[in-house]
């Protein structure tokens, strides 16, 4: 899965390193991706000039990059979606990636899994997306939308109610597609802001980086909040960040810890030091669950209920595999380490303890607000 990561990394980097476009603020750009076919039939496919509409919005008003995807059988409708934006005279250089009929099956996953979000027909690719934990936007028409909808939260679905719909019918029964044209590309560029992930947040592990790390703590009696955390993080969130702790939590599985106790220590953290949200993997690290870090599980779920930008976010803590998740999800990894040499980990910092990495975020940040 790692390299199947790093070769859709190697792929998209030719858009995003685009001369055109280039961005105006240290936020990345959107890599958008777009699926504009649907296997079932044609009364499952938004028109493509509506798709050719809605991408050159995403590239001149988001100042995005796009991904278009299909199948071989699917091509004929690409080259029709990319013929529109020619004839528009519209320049977009390399902001445009297509690779309709270019994908197997774990390439195109590959490949979705690095979009910040997925524009879709009601199609297997739809239900991928949302299956990799990125925020989709389905166009529904002839299909139900209450049962094949994207599964999860942070999804849109952007469909017209008419009498006629949904007839789960492969073409227009009465030959005029009214629930597919009747939806316009402002209809989904709207859909598309409303759940595009745009917030910062710094993702923190928990033993170790915000308290003592006791061993399996399962007491508050053995509870130690390390002194500067509660300043250190309320700098973070004046700065704008979400705080959002991530913590491997085995004793659970091993017996050790109860899970009400973790949930109910989460709580309290998130009550004294004002953190947004906790995560938690309950797992033996023998049962390669996708939740337990550096696995990104945890991460892609805030992102789809906190609408967080990963690309523009960070990870603070105390083990390699912190700065591990960091690297997976697109993060700056930041490593909590007296010791430990820049040289000897995979980290874009190593600090040497909450203080410090919290003065080198802040510190960046406003280096790169300012364009130096």
């Amino acid at each position: 899965m790692d390299e199947e990561r790093q070769w859709a990394r190697n792929i998209v980097r030719a858009i995003h390193e685009s001369p055109l476009h280039q961005p105006q603020t240290p936020n990345p750009q959107p890599l958008i991706g777009i699926n504009p076919g649907a296997t079932y039939g044609s009364a499952k496919r938004w028109p493509p000039e509506r798709f050719a509409d809605l991408i050159s919005r995403v590239i001149e008003e988001l100042n995005g990059n796009v991904i278009i995807f299909g199948s071989t059988a699917e091509i004929d409708i690409v080259k029709e979606i990319i013929w529109k934006l020619e004839t528009w005279n519209l320049e977009f250089g390399t902001k445009i990636l297509n690779m309709a009929g270019k994908t197997n099956l774990r390439e195109l996953a590959s490949l979705i899994a690095e979009c910040d979000a997925f524009i879709t027909n009601d199609s297997g690719p739809m239900h991928m997306a949302s299956a990799l934990l990125v925020p989709v936007i389905a166009i529904f028409g002839s299909t139900n939308k209450k049962t094949t909808g994207p599964f999860g939260e942070g999804h849109k679905i952007v469909t017209k109610d008419l009498p006629c719909a949904p007839c789960m019918k492969r073409e227009c029964p009465e030959g005029h597609l009214k629930c597919m044209t009747a939806i316009a590309a402002d209809d989904v560029f709207a859909a598309l802001k409303d759940v595009l992930p745009e917030e910062r947040a710094v993702f923190l592990d928990r033993d170790g980086t915000i308290i003592e790390d006791k061993n399996y703590l399962n007491s508050f009696a053995n509870l130690v909040v390390f002194p500067n955390a509660k300043e250190e993080l309320q700098k973070l969130k004046d700065a704008g960040f979400q705080l959002i702790g991530v913590t491997n939590q085995s004793g659970i599985a091993r017996g050790i810890i109860d899970e009400q106790f973790v949930i109910d220590l989460n709580a309290y953290l998130q009550k004294e030091l004002g953190i947004d949200a906790f995560y938690y993997c309950p797992h033996h690290p023998d049962n390669n669950c996708p939740c337990r870090k550096p696995e990104p599980m945890m991460p892609l779920m805030a992102r789809l209920k906190y609408k967080i930008n990963l690309k523009s976010s960070y990870v603070i803590g105390d083990k390699e595999l912190d700065v591990q998740l960091a690297k997976k999800i697109n993060a700056t990894g930041i490593l909590l380490s007296a010791t430990i040499s820049p040289e000897n980990t995979i980290a874009s910092y190593v600090a040497k303890d909450l203080t410090d990495a919290v003065r080198w975020i802040l510190e960046r940040e406003v280096i790169a607000a300012s364009g130096i």
